[in-house]
């Protein structure tokens, strides 16, 4: 991991955090059945039982419940794709002309780039699982940090796993279109992960 590409994300999460004028709202998932789970933000909060689940939900009321509630469910959908590798929820998150604005070498742009990764990734980590713990949604951005885990039983690289944990962060940055997820930025604590692997970075 680059410390010139992390401060620049940092960066940017953080002119996205800024809010300045707006209201902000908390939830955790703590909060579910109870009172304020009927409450903004929770009740944004898409609760299928096949979709990932928010920790912390926090959202800047001045966009608007509609679109609130609509940039919620997409990061679930997209961050379900990440915790399954089922195509469906990746189709149903991000546009056709979405684009990767951090694109590491050798994945394909678009839509097949989420491909292209998550079946390389299971193929060393096949019970890969992401949680989805930190949610912000302002403006036309989605910011998430992302906790995978998993067992490196498959093999990465020509190196073949001994069941050793894998449990890493990441933090995306998205941006929203008129119904679908059009762009992103995305760092990944690759350190972290290459040591757990047993890889040479």
């Amino acid at each position: 991991m680059h410390s010139r590409t992390l401060i620049r994300a940092v960066a940017v999460a953080a002119s996205v955090a800024g809010l300045a004028g707006g209201t902000v709202a908390v939830a955790s998932a703590h909060d579910h059945g109870t009172r304020s789970s009927r409450s903004w933000p929770q009740r944004l909060i898409d609760r299928s039982p096949d979709l990932v689940q928010p920790e912390t939900l926090t959202v800047d009321r001045s966009i608007g419940e509609r679109r609130a509630a609509q940039q919620v469910r997409l990061a679930q959908q997209l961050y379900t794709f990440w915790n399954t590798g089922q195509q469906k929820y990746l189709d149903a998150a991000v546009s056709p002309r979405f684009k990767d604005n951090t694109l590491p070498t050798g994945r394909p742009q678009g839509p097949a780039g989420p491909i292209f990764a998550s079946a390389n990734f299971r193929a060393a980590v096949p019970d890969l699982t992401c949680e989805l713990s930190d949610v912000l949604v302002t403006g036309d951005k989605i910011t998430a940090r992302l906790v995978f885990r998993g067992h490196f039983t498959g093999t990465f690289n020509g190196v073949r796993g001994k069941g050793q944990s894998v449990d890493f962060n990441a933090i995306d940055i998205q941006r929203v279109g008129t119904d679908k997820i059009i762009e992103d930025w995305h760092i990944e604590d690759n350190q972290t992960l290459m040591s757990q692997l047993g890889v040479d970075n």
